[in-house]
């Protein structure tokens, strides 16, 4: 969460109700089987015999081809892998998925739309009331030694599933170490060391086991968050991005997606440079805070045709108070077209609707 001050935005004046879901065909109704007696006697075994046939012919015609199968079940458990991080046609992540040989989603999935995160996850019951809101899509604070609130009091694998079948679509925030001379006094005592490749390689790990714990399946996305550092000194943007890329290619190889967040005239403007230089190993998703109008495609500090597509969010307001269904919250506002996390199934799971 951005921790700079900023006045806050004006609430939203309506707020579009959630899209019904799809009613469900109705099965055919099945014919009913001929009685014994319906038939002549010395006829019924040519017939019964006669159908066997007919039935097991049309499931040869209707078989797949067990080549194309093959190749089919090859392409959708890999990603693509060409083109840079975040580059038009190019890969969002270009990962190979963990999970798909046991039948796991290929890829990410995405979300286009309004998202809000807030400090600490809330209640189902809040949660369930929000689903009368704008948003579609909440941002949770998962790990890392440098989150605002560590505690997480309803952040739980059944917290995360429960709201996943509301139909929320989640941003997993990671807040580790920050750079050296991170500005808010706040994250000070989690500045980086004097090892950021290992101390990067080492929080992914932490971060992807978090991520699992919470049934954060492979593929999907993990944001770093690295706030607001002093511009301009060379020193300690290198530093950071030695850590930035370390996490990210440890993500990535464990089999998630690496998206980063920071502010757009320090840590988003450092990556889009590196990026434009073709440095390896930066982060597939950008999200990236610049309070005021929303610009997801029309921001000044990035190339119109990078981390896209699907690779973009845009924090454009903060500490906004809001309220729907009679529950209030503080946020920030983003709007984005990103990947969001594939959620693994609970066993035994309550009802959403069950919560208070």
């Amino acid at each position: 969460m951005n921790t700079n001050a900023q006045p806050p935005a004006p609430a939203p004046s309506s707020a579009p109700s959630p899209a019904p879901a799809p009613a469900s065909s109705p099965a055919p109704a099945s014919s009913p089987a001929p009685s014994r007696s319906s038939l002549p006697a010395p006829r019924v075994r040519v017939v019964v015999t006669a159908l066997v046939a007919a039935l097991a012919g049309a499931a040869l015609l209707t078989a797949p081809d067990p080549a194309s199968a093959a190749r089919q079940d090859t392409a959708a458990a890999t990603a693509t892998t060409s083109g840079a991080p975040g580059a038009r046609g190019g890969s969002v992540g270009g990962v190979r998925a963990v999970g798909a040989a046991r039948g796991a989603p290929a890829g990410p999935g995405y979300y286009r739309g309004r998202a809000f995160d807030t400090c600490e996850a809330p209640s189902l019951a809040v949660m369930k009331a929000w689903r009368s809101s704008p948003y579609g899509a909440v941002g949770i604070y998962f790990g890392g030694r440098g989150r605002g609130c560590p505690v997480q009091r309803e952040l739980s694998r059944d917290w995360v599933a429960s709201v996943h079948a509301m139909g929320w679509r989640l941003l997993p925030l990671f807040v580790g170490s920050q750079a050296p001379c991170v500005i808010s006094t706040a994250k000070r005592p989690f500045a980086l060391g004097s090892s950021p490749w290992s101390q990067g390689t080492r929080e992914a790990g932490e971060a992807v086991r978090a991520a699992g714990a919470l049934g954060l399946d492979a593929s999907s996305p993990l944001y770093l968050d690295i706030e607001a550092y002093r511009a301009g000194d060379a020193r300690c943007a290198a530093t950071t991005l030695s850590f930035v890329r370390a996490w990210s290619r440890e993500v990535r190889r464990l089999g998630y997606v690496p998206g980063f967040y920071s502010s757009v005239e320090t840590g988003v403007r450092d990556i889009e440079a590196q990026r434009r230089a073709g440095t390896k190993d930066l982060p597939a998703v950008m999200w990236f805070a610049r309070w005021g109008r929303p610009a997801l495609y029309t921001e000044t500090v990035l190339d119109p045709q990078a981390w896209t597509p699907h690779a973009r969010i845009h924090q454009y307001a903060g500490n906004v108070s809001e309220a729907y269904g009679g529950r209030r919250l503080l946020v920030d506002r983003n709007t984005m077209d990103a990947p969001v996390a594939r959620v693994a199934p609970t066993a035994d799971l309550k009802s959403p609707l069950s919560a208070p």
